[in-house]
């Protein structure tokens, strides 16, 4: 399956790669690596043509100096989505604090919180919106 050249409405971009989490979910269920499943669900959304930067690096800008200070986003699709996975027990409140501070930063709209260690993977999903002050 071949994404066609124009842009997904962003709703449509996270309806595709939360249908391609669950895939990768189904197949290897809970219980593996962060790592594993970033490496794998960057390889179900390149193949249907969208494009998957693993690990971007995510500066700080502080009074106009760049702080390499070792952030990085998971997942960053599109240059819009930003997927921040975890495999833990709860999703907490620290956990939508980072995926929200990644969408300040670097000024993204759209972002989910992926948690692939739950039996059914739709509870393991938050969507969060940015929107600039």
């Amino acid at each position: 399956m071949h994404r066609e050249q124009e842009r997904y409405a962003e709703s449509q971009l996270s309806s595709v790669v939360i249908g391609c989490a669950i895939e990768v979910h189904r197949a290897l269920g809970p219980g593996l690596l962060e790592s594993a499943y970033r490496q794998c669900l960057a390889y179900e959304l390149s193949q249907i043509g969208l494009h998957v930067e693993q690990e971007k690096s995510m500066p700080i800008v502080y009074k106009d100096v760049r702080l390499d200070h070792g952030y990085r986003l998971d997942l960053l699709i599109e240059n819009e989505l930003v997927i921040e996975l975890k495999t833990v027990d709860l999703l907490t409140d620290v956990h939508t604090a980072q995926l929200l501070t990644y969408l300040r930063l670097g000024n993204f709209p759209l972002g989910l919180l992926i948690n692939f260690q739950v039996k059914m993977l739709r509870q393991g999903i938050r969507r969060l919106a940015y929107t600039p002050l």
